[in-house]
């Protein structure tokens, strides 16, 4: 459309969730703190089959 930003029938160029909203999340599977909590669990296991 022109003089417009968006196409008024698709919507275009959205550019999805603003930078840390935290109503973005669905489960928090794939959170920073998950993949830490994940790498811990890990390397304890690595400790105990050396062991």
């Amino acid at each position: 459309m022109k003089g417009k930003r968006r196409c008024r029938m698709h919507g275009g160029t959205n550019p999805g969730a603003p930078k840390g909203n935290r109503n973005a999340y669905k489960h928090g599977g794939r959170s920073r703190d998950t993949a830490a909590a994940a790498r811990w669990v890990k390397a304890l296991a690595a400790l105990v089959r050396t062991a």
